[in-house]
């Protein structure tokens, strides 16, 4: 009885909107009015069961309730409450695509934004360049580089808010645009490439000693995409080391290999800086990890272990424990940890998680607590990996692919 009660409700429900639409036809040729629609209103409802891309997670070094996401495909989002309400805070902006965030030391209210994701897949969308905001978000200003569309870190110098540092691609589908490494001195508003190549090579990333800022490296890449195929290595693909603040770079080559490599992922030990890391692709999706013990100078390969899955192109970063040195983790389909410097690497432990990992905050008081971004959205863990937390409420979402039909009325 109720459910034939229901259906006499839902049909009284409709019929009068139906004959409206009619007679609204019939009078004007078309129900496509906008009065047609007018009590109706569109609300978000997911996501159901996973969020979207997450390409950098930073949080604010003085208040560790106050997040800041950067998504691949959906803007940047803040939280001043550790997850529990988000704010959409890059709406209006040039881009959706965002590479890359970064907090300044110096002044935690001064934000800057990488626009472009730093991956290498099809379905990647373009930035037009560098933002920066002076109001924790509120507001944002384009500071330059429209051309770099993907661009992977940014660093700001600790000892002087005005000295930038953007690790820029490239265009992934063709060459030319700006791509290198970019320093500004004036906070962003102008720029000078200190490191780069030929029309296809860009900088993937770059990481600076935390003992002395003048000490740079970074990883030049030299890439191109097509429909059919991905160039993702060559000559000029390398890590260079700066002890001068970007004025002059050496290539560094002992222990490294020798043929082209691919993409590369670079750390340093918060511990004892001489302690540099690398993950580097090599062809037919080979390679390994390596690390020197004298700044760069020798290296020496500690295993094979490279992101898989989609390739190294989709992952291959990694970040060193402020806790625990040699204790490395690296993004991949399995978020892995390598406690012995790279010797080995395990599974961290994703029970109720979803894979494909793209980014990790570690709080620097706490060892146990982990924020990971992944292709199904942000997960926090209170136990090293053990048990997450989903972030349900971070309402995002990538498409892949629009398709239309040609059935009247034209949607």
């Amino acid at each position: 009885m109720k459910h034939f009660l229901g259906i006499i409700f839902a049909i009284a429900l409709v019929l009068p909107f139906n004959v409206a639409a009619q007679e609204a036809e019939e009078e004007n040729g078309s129900v496509m009015k906008a009065g047609t629609f007018a009590g109706l209103e569109l609300r978000g409802i997911g996501p159901a069961l996973m969020s979207g891309r997450i390409a950098d997670v930073a949080l604010h070094p003085e208040d560790p309730s106050t997040w800041y996401v950067a998504v691949g495909s959906g803007g940047v989002w803040k939280t001043d409450n550790s997850g529990t309400t988000w704010n959409s805070i890059f709406d209006g902006q040039g881009s959706y695509s965002i590479g890359c965030l970064r907090i300044d030391p110096n002044n935690p209210n001064t934000i800057w934004v990488g626009t472009g994701e730093n991956v290498g897949g099809r379905h990647v969308g373009y930035g037009d360049g560098v933002y920066r905001s002076l109001d924790g978000g509120q507001t944002w200003t384009n500071m330059g580089l429209k051309e770099s569309e993907h661009i992977g870190t940014i660093l700001v110098d600790p000892r002087d808010s005005q000295v930038i540092y953007v690790a820029s691609q490239g265009p992934l589908w063709s060459g030319g645009g700006e791509r290198g490494l970019f320093k500004s001195i004036d906070g962003g508003e102008t720029w000078e490439k200190i490191l780069g190549g030929g029309e296809y090579t860009g900088v993937n990333e770059v990481v600076m000693d935390p003992t002395n800022p003048d000490v740079l490296y970074a990883a030049t890449h030299q890439r191109f995409r097509t429909v059919a195929a991905l160039i993702n290595g060559g000559p000029e693909t390398a890590i260079h080391k700066s002890t001068d603040a970007g004025t002059t770079w050496r290539k560094l080559e002992s222990g490294l290999p020798k043929e082209d490599m691919g993409k590369i992922g670079l750390a340093i030990s918060p511990q004892d800086p001489n302690f540099v890391y690398a993950t580097i692709e090599l062809a037919w999706r080979k390679g390994g990890f390596y690390r020197s013990e004298d700044g760069g100078e020798s290296w020496e390969k500690r295993s094979d272990y490279l992101s898989g899955g989609t390739g190294p192109h989709y992952y291959q970063e990694i970040f060193a424990s402020p806790h625990y040195f040699d204790r490395i983790y690296q993004m991949d389909v399995r978020l892995h940890v390598s406690y012995d410097g790279g010797m080995n690497f395990v599974p961290l432990g994703e029970k109720d998680k979803h894979g494909d990992n793209q980014a990790i905050a570690l709080d620097p008081d706490d060892s146990d607590y982990l924020i990971v971004g992944s292709d199904g959205g942000l997960y926090e863990s209170w136990d090293h990996g053990k048990h997450w937390k989903f972030i349900g409420n971070l309402p995002l979402t990538q498409f892949y692919k629009v398709a239309v039909d040609y059935d009247e009325p034209y949607y």
